[in-house]
């Protein structure tokens, strides 16, 4: 890596596969994009924030780190970052000072290897010698666990494992020199009186978009029991919360009885600096642990409770024990003290309790070993070494962490260079050598991980390499635009690849580094499902029949670690599910996967309905099911969802927004989209069962087929909008969910009068700023779906090559060509994130860039849409049963205009 600014090769793919150095990322300053650059090493995850070495989020299962691991001061003041170059193998930080001096970083996971490298790197550009001090803190709140790794991913806190988004997010704002404090959260939560409930968007008083603004649906493994959520028994009265002027927020003067199993929920209020809380409290039982009050039901929640009948005060991460044991019978005043960087707990007016800044845990231990800083966790057999290249000037431990110091003295047109090498694991010698040898070799540790990432590139567009079980096409072209959308997205799936979550099989992750270090999400798998069946068939293979095993209708995704299920429901599984296998068996040409059978189902009926994400039921197949039966049931999904209220023909996916679009409160009922998705896989369904020799079956599903896409024209709403119907009325939406899916399907029978309608409708309303929306701006339901990936403030990173692909459909090739070729520029300086916001410049010109704001992730696979998009809509590959045949792919592939595919086929 250097640090001259980097400028996009103009050639790309006229030679073939590119250079890895032209592909990836591009130099960004920190007011352009959103989103912080990531980290990965194929088994783990983090990201940088916003002063120069700090790392946060870091998760390779089963090590996770918590808080972050500490900021560089320089002459005594922390530097924000105020640019950042993504490179796969690592992040510069650049901080260029008034007084001459040119502060880079150069931060990096190395590749495969449980191990954690800085270069600090200063300039001198004055014409002047100059001293400067550097005080690099040293931090590792490193944990073990082998379970809890779901979506919402458990991380390490001073007071336990949990996952706290929230909080973590407003550790990492102080970061660079950003915000004082991180202790309060900022948003009005309701009071609750008794058993807490589970951490996250509670179903039954939220039925509206979701928006993730301040609470996460509760989407957490099944692979480890829950902390118990009770109560106590007794008493609440006199209950007044007052802010710091002495207003009265709340007030409630009679007793509340409580109950272990009891709920009393009041009005909601903020937190801020000088507001109380205060109460009197009466136990009935002695001996007895729970929660008296909690402030909303979010993991960083203010808490106060009971341990075995003396008092306790939680709040973000922290939790603080008392010897106070209260007589049963008797009221005690409790009062609760917040402010901006502590809370204060009160009994009859005398502290008992107070939370402490997060770098003074308790949990972790750290020593000085010989030159290196070494840490220990008291709750894992987690460990972890910090070793130098060149020694400190000064080293010591401070709280739970360290600090390493070094006085350089930098000649003019100099630069000094400092290596920092963190080791962890759970074997503590072998850590401590790890870290030692890193240390003394930091340039070609540093070196190894460059060109291993190289070498895995080459690898990935190479017949028979020893890296994949398939590999890639090479695409030729003179658009260099088209060029960079097909190869940045082959790196986004190289890039979210992970090899030691099922070391059998490569695992290619759906997100992060934010949430989900070992999830896959079966809708964005799906956006990629011809790249997927070049590049790993194996791997596509063995994660199929994992995921036909579990109870895939209930749930949105599996947790890879545990290889158990995950989330709720989601409308597109059918879609997602038969589509991978079509794809699968049509570019391998492996028909007898149809006829390999299934381990069965896991039963999570109990355990699903104890967390109101269902209604407890499942309908799975039973075990030894074959692959070929799950297809059936997939690709005719539309029958069993047909209902007589809204016209008895069409899937209708019911009333919960949450299992389409999320944040969009009208899309349920029969929508256009995933009716859309049916027609096309009853169609293929027809074409497999000629080829089988069962005819019957063929005709008939052929002609319902045709009545599918009779009744779905019947939805189309003019202008490019669609109908949404249900039981108590009709919508209309403009949304290019509807478009992709149903141009994909019904291109050849629409209307004329409807293609051009609806390639307008994409071109006039959702195209800006070389990207997209979701959703039509003057929509009326824009105004409630303010959310990047699927309402009218952006686009989900697949649409795009959705919409690319319909456009190609419906015979607007050019307008296809022109959306791929745009498509880069939303990155932001490295891959596609879920979500690209649109945005508006100094100029008054809309542009995109990778969205930060909710639970966004930073990377996305589905992002390798655009990738897919080039194969699907500009070559014609689009495999199908529906032919009645498996065609094998050609060797190569040319479209005049477009270039050439070569090493496509045939399939080895």
């Amino acid at each position: 890596m250097t640090t001259r600014t980097a400028t996009l090769a103009a050639d790309i793919g006229s030679t073939g596969v590119p250079d890895l150095e032209d592909v990836a990322g591009h130099w960004v300053d920190r007011d352009e994009i959103a989103h912080l650059p990531s980290l990965r090493n194929q088994q783990g995850q983090a990201h940088v924030n916003h002063d120069l070495t700090s790392l946060s989020w870091l998760a390779a299962p089963p090590f996770t780190f918590g808080y972050h691991t500490g900021e560089l001061q320089v002459n005594g003041q922390v530097p924000a970052a105020q640019r950042f170059l993504w490179k796969p193998w690592g992040v510069l930080r650049e901080h260029r000072r008034p007084d001459g001096l040119s502060l880079t970083t150069d931060t990096r996971m190395a590749l495969s290897r449980d191990l954690l490298l800085w270069r600090i790197t200063v300039t001198n550009e004055s014409d002047t010698t100059r001293t400067v001090e550097l005080a690099q803190d040293l931090f590792a709140m490193a944990a073990h666990s082998e379970v809890g790794y779901g979506w919402l991913y458990e991380g390490p806190w001073n007071h336990g494992m949990h996952h706290d988004f929230m909080a973590l997010e407003r550790i990492r704002a102080t970061t660079g020199g950003g915000e004082r404090h991180y202790l309060l959260s900022p948003a009005p939560r309701r009071l609750r009186l008794g058993r807490p409930r589970v951490p996250g968007i509670q179903r039954d008083e939220d039925h509206g978009p979701m928006l993730l603004d301040d609470a996460l649906p509760a989407h957490v493994s099944h692979d480890k029991e829950p902390e118990p959520r009770v109560g106590v028994a007794g008493a609440v009265r006199g209950l007044r919360v007052a802010g710091a002027d002495g207003e009265v927020i709340l007030r409630a003067d009679e007793a509340i009885d409580l109950t272990p199993d009891g709920e009393t929920n009041l009005d909601p209020f903020a937190l801020s600096p000088g507001l109380t809380i205060g109460f009197g409290l009466r136990l009935d039982t002695a001996g007895r642990s729970g929660t008296v009050l909690t402030h909303g039901n979010h993991p960083d929640s203010l808490r106060i409770g009971v341990d075995d009948g003396r008092l306790w005060l939680g709040i973000t991460g922290e939790r603080e024990s008392t010897d106070a044991e209260l007589a049963v019978g008797d009221w005690h005043h409790v009062r609760v003290d917040v402010e901006a960087d502590h809370v204060v707990l009160r009994l009859a007016g005398s502290e008992i309790a107070r939370t402490r800044h997060w770098t003074e845990s308790r949990r972790w231990v750290s020593r000085i070993e010989d030159g290196t800083v070494a840490f220990a966790d008291s709750r894992s057999p987690a460990r972890a070494v910090h070793a130098f290249a060149g020694p400190p000037g000064e080293l010591r431990t401070e709280g739970a962490g360290g600090r390493a110091t070094w006085t350089c003295r930098v000649e003019p047109g100099r630069s000094v260079a400092i290596g920092i090498a963190c080791a962890y694991g759970t074997d503590a010698d072998a850590v401590a050598a790890e870290a030692r040898t890193a240390a003394e070799d930091f340039e070609a540790t540093m070196r190894a991980g460059e060109d291993g990432w190289r070498r895995l590139w080459a690898s990935m567009f190479t017949p028979g390499n020893p890296d994949f079980s398939g590999h890639l096409p090479t695409f030729t072209t003179e658009d260099a635009g088209l060029a960079r959308t097909y190869y940045t997205g082959a790196l986004q799936a190289l890039y979210q690849r992970t090899i030691r979550i099922r070391p059998d099989e490569p695992v290619f992750l759906t997100g992060g580094p934010r949430l989900g270090p070992t999830t896959t999400y079966f809708w964005d798998h799906c956006e990629w499902s011809r790249l997927y069946a070049l590049l790993e068939p194996a791997g596509l293979r063995s994660w199929l029949l994992r995921v036909l095993a579990g109870p895939y209708r209930d749930s949105f995704g599996v947790e890879n670690l545990s290889g158990g299920p995950l989330g709720n429901a989601y409308s597109s599984t059918d879609y997602a599910l038969f589509r991978l296998i079509e794809h699968y068996v049509c570019v391998t040409g492996d028909l007898a996967f149809l006829d390999e059978t299934t381990g069965g189902t896991t039963d999570r009926a109990t355990d699903r309905a104890t967390d109101g994400t269902t209604d407890g039921t499942t309908d799975e197949p039973p075990r030894g099911t074959t692959v070929l039966a799950h297809l059936e049931r997939l690709g005719l999904g539309w029958r069993e969802r047909r209902n007589p209220a809204t016209g008895g023909v069409l899937a209708d996916f019911g009333d919960d927004p949450w299992q389409l679009l999320e944040c969009v409160p009208t899309y349920t009922g029969v929508v256009a989209s995933f009716n859309g998705a049916y027609v096309a896989s009853t169609r293929s369904l027809a074409g497999l069962y000629r080829r089988l020799g069962r005819h019957e079956e063929a005709v008939r599903t052929e002609a319902e087929a045709g009545q599918l896409a009779d009744a779905l024209l019947d939805l189309y709403a003019g202008s490019g909008h669609w109908q949404v119907r249900r039981p108590d009325g009709t919508d209309t939406i403009g949304h290019c969910l509807d478009f992709g899916l149903v141009a994909a399907a019904l291109h050849r029978e629409l209307p004329d009068r409807i293609r051009r309608e609806m390639a307008d409708f994409v071109t006039g309303r959702l195209l800006v700023g070389g990207w997209m929306r979701a959703l039509s701006p003057d929509d009326p339901i824009a105004a409630a779906s303010d959310r990047p990936d699927h309402g009218a403030a952006g686009a989900f990173a697949a649409w795009p090559g959705l919409t690319a692909h319909g456009l190609a459909r419906l015979g607007c090739r050019d307008q296809a060509i022109a959306l791929l070729r745009n498509l880069s520029s939303a990155a932001s300086g490295g891959l596609w994130g879920q979500a690209m916001e649109i945005v508006t410049g100094p100029d008054g010109r809309h542009r995109a860039r990778v969205a930060e704001r909710g639970v966004a992730t930073r990377e996305c696979v589905a992002g390798a849409a655009g990738a897919e998009a080039v194969l699907s809509a500009l070559f014609d590959i689009n495999p199908t049963f529906a032919t009645g045949g498996i065609a094998r792919l050609p060797a190569t592939s040319s479209v005049e205009g477009v270039g050439t595919l070569t090493h496509l086929g045939p399939f080895a």
